[in-house]
């Protein structure tokens, strides 16, 4: 029996949360004419991209191994294929801005608008993965579990 599977939804959530309160902080820190909240929100919204990135590989990696032994329908293996495709691309986005913000400005410093733009692409496209994600087990019913009486 394969462990790793219930570990996934649990791991799917840390990047949710954290990538989108990245992205509340870092535009709030852009938007505020006050330069000491902005650079509390700067950093705060920083280090949240930073974690929720790494938090997006450790989904990945979860939802990858979830796939050994799977056996499910042709409509419910697209429907897998689709969100790995999503969650891959994601989470190398989520990676390469972490190192854009984490090591290519000060974290105090205000965010540009071009990594603003991208951040919110890249946020909503992790809002799309969680939805395709949340489709295979409302509409497929992958990984779920029923226990015969």
């Amino acid at each position: 029996m394969n462990v790793v599977p219930g570990w996934h939804p649990i791991a799917v959530h840390f990047p949710l949360a954290l990538v989108v309160t990245a992205a509340f902080f870092l535009v709030a820190a852009r938007l505020l004419r006050q330069e000491r909240y902005a650079a509390t929100l700067a950093t705060v919204g920083t280090w949240n991209l930073c974690v929720g990135a790494v938090a997006a590989l450790l989904a990945l990696a979860t939802g990858l191994a979830a796939l050994i032994g799977l056996h499910v329908g042709l409509a419910a293996h697209q429907s897998i294929f689709l969100h790995v495709k999503w969650a891959i691309f994601t989470s190398l986005a989520l990676l390469l801005l972490a190192v854009w913000r984490g090591a290519g400005a000060p974290q105090a410093s205000r965010p540009s608008w071009l990594f603003i733009l991208v951040l919110l692409g890249v946020t909503a496209a992790l809002v799309v993965t969680g939805y395709r994600g949340g489709q295979n087990v409302y509409l497929y019913g992958v990984g779920v579990h029923t226990s015969s009486p």
